[in-house]
């Protein structure tokens, strides 16, 4: 056998990067396409590699030359690489195509180790690669039948979203048997490149090849294994982050601060939302909905506050809608509070709020005790004789779920009030507390008679839409929202988020459900939580819990286990401030399926 490589290519979309070598010649991870392909290639004890050359491509050969591989390479030199397309690219290595069984790759693909020893060893001679297709993919895509048969390569034309599960991407990765190419695909190659020219692709050959009763090529699924195709400098990113070694992937994801659509495979038990809301009913009218809110402008500040308002409870002037809690929590400390003012938080906690201000002007408090729990009569003991402006008080609280009955919050407001301290009081997880009913401080009366109150809550995290960036913030200190809404763009909501806010009472009931549905499940979880060896669970009255972790395998280094060898992603919080260093990570609760994904992962990874 040997292997053929498409490596003509300008690599345009890559823009500068191909400037001065080929789109191969790109480095992923400080190692080139193709080096990293011709090394997999090399340990199949294949006759020859013949590598197809043309853009830049003295300066490809001149660099292979430099490695370090024992198979035997051909070069095929492609002249006029810029007046045609990869289907007279193949042409030009027919007469190898015809003298043994061939892979054939193109050079822009990067794909985990195993893949091509999988593909070889299959013994079913002529194989298409494919992978189901997702929504990064672009390029081929075939239906099958349920013998691996391929039905249709489906043109642009055809394609259509609503068929997606039953859509393959072909992976540019083929095995075609001598007997194959002489009978088959050579000849109708050449026949094809008569009959419609060079500017095509070598996939249409297949394509019409399918079509025949028998076509003797069938597709091989390609089940959890990774791969990616290298077309812009998106792809050049995203695929770093796949391939990135097992030191560095994390860092890698956790830098990337979501945006995990676009890793399919991946459980992402770090980031938090709602696993049971919103309903599908609601999703199906957002679906409806799609081309007029895409081509439409949405309202301004004032009308969206309208419809927050509408649902919490509240006045239209006591409310204000944020583009996520980040937005509302930039302006409120960075504008709204006086720079030399203190703040006063609890640590550990959710840093946005401390990150908007000078360390030197932040006063924490750390409980004393190992589930780091605390209550009112601890905060007011301890800021008491402190000097501060605004007291932050997450409720239940982030990362420790730690939560205080309402009529004990009251209780802190009214001392804030009394020493004109701005309370803010983030309500975002309020909603999965079991303690108590009706918990939340979205109350008009309660905002009234409490002027220094500020009261935020994430919709993203509580009704599972962190997409839409919805975040509402409520106070009766009309001259602060008003100040707030003046300081956030006036279109600060898109025209899907404010579809959103308009539609979501409907579904009141279904939330409410959902949120029964969670409870159990999180009851559920901190149970197997607790059967696994070297973890110890923090109680929880939010859509998380915070554990510890003991023996051999710390906090980052569970949470590299966790990516690299089972595709799950956690929070690592040893180097969270009041975490002094210990080996303490943040487990997001999941529907039950999910769930039992992780706690098997744990039980496999401590025992």
């Amino acid at each position: 056998m040997q292997a053929i490589i498409l490596a003509a290519g300008m690599g345009k979309r890559l823009k500068e990067l191909t400037n001065d070598v080929t789109k191969c010649m790109v480095k992923i991870n400080d190692v080139t396409m193709i080096e990293r392909m011709l090394s997999q290639l090399d340990n199949l004890n294949l006759n020859k590699i013949i590598i197809v050359i043309g853009y830049k491509g003295y300066k490809l050969k001149d660099f292979i030359k430099t490695l370090n591989v024992n198979t035997p390479i051909d070069f095929v030199e492609y002249k006029i690489y810029d007046k045609t397309n990869n289907i007279y690219s193949l042409f030009l290595a027919k007469d190898y195509l015809l003298n043994e069984d061939s892979l054939i790759l193109e050079s822009d693909l990067i794909f985990e180790n195993g893949i091509l020893e999988d593909l070889v060893n299959d013994p079913y001679p002529n194989l298409a690669l494919v992978a189901k297709f997702e929504s990064w993919m672009d390029g081929t895509v075939v239906t099958i039948d349920n013998q691996n048969n391929i039905m249709n390569f489906l043109s642009k034309n055809q394609f259509s979203f609503e068929n997606i599960p039953n859509y393959y991407k072909t992976v540019n990765i083929y095995k075609f048997s001598k007997d194959f190419s002489n009978h088959y695909y050579v000849p109708f190659l050449e026949a094809y490149i008569q009959a419609l020219g060079t500017n095509e692709y070598y996939e249409q050959v297949l394509k019409v090849i399918s079509n025949l009763d028998e076509s003797h090529i069938k597709v091989k699924k390609l089940v959890n294994k990774n791969w990616y195709e290298i077309d812009d400098i998106q792809d050049l990113n995203i695929a770093e982050s796949i391939f990135a070694s097992d030191d560095e992937k994390l860092s890698n994801f956790n830098s990337r601060y979501g945006g995990y659509w676009r890793y399919p495979h991946m459980l992402d038990f770090c980031y938090l939302v709602n696993p049971y809301f919103p309903p599908q009913s609601l999703i199906d009218e957002l679906k409806s909905n799609f081309e007029i809110l895409l081509e439409s402008y949405p309202s301004g500040i004032e009308i969206n506050s309208l419809l927050a308002a509408k649902y919490f409870g509240v006045h239209q002037n006591q409310i204000c809608v944020g583009n996520g809690a980040s937005e509302l929590i930039k302006s409120l400390i960075e504008k709204v509070s006086n720079p030399n003012d203190n703040l006063g938080i609890v640590i550990p906690t959710f840093e946005e709020y401390s990150h908007r201000k000078n360390p030197d002007n932040i006063i924490a408090f750390t409980p004393t005790n190992n589930n780091f729990k605390y209550g009112v009569n601890d905060l007011i003991s301890f800021f008491s004789d402190k000097n501060i402006g605004m007291l932050i008080l997450i409720n239940p609280d982030n990362p420790s779920g730690n939560y205080i009955c309402k009529n004990d919050v009251l209780r802190l407001a009214k001392w804030a009030d009394n020493n004109d301290i701005t309370l803010i009081v983030d309500e975002s997880f309020v909603d999965f507390e079991d303690i108590e009913e009706n918990p939340s401080f979205l109350n008009q009366e309660i905002l009234t008679n409490y002027p220094n109150l500020i009261i935020v809550k994430s919709i993203s995290k509580s009704f599972g839409v962190p997409g839409l960036r919805l975040c509402i913030l409520a106070s009766n200190n009309l001259k602060l929202v008003d100040y707030i809404k003046k300081d956030v763009a006036i279109w600060n909501i898109n025209s899907f988020g404010e579809f959103y806010l308009q539609i979501f009472e409907k579904y009141k009931s279904d939330y409410e459900n959902g949120i029964v549905k969670f409870k159990r499940s999180r009851d559920k979880l901190e149970k197997e939580l607790n059967s696994i060896k070297n973890l110890r669970v923090i109680p929880s009255q939010a859509n998380y819990f915070m554990c510890e972790v003991f023996g051999e395998i710390n906090s980052s280094k569970l949470s590299e286990i966790l990516l690299n060898e089972y595709d799950i992603l956690i929070k690592d919080l040893s180097s969270k401030i009041g975490c002094d260093g210990k080996s303490y990570i943040r487990l997001a609760v999941h529907d039950e399926k999910d769930n039992s994904v992780l706690i098997n992962a744990l039980k496999e990874i401590l025992g």
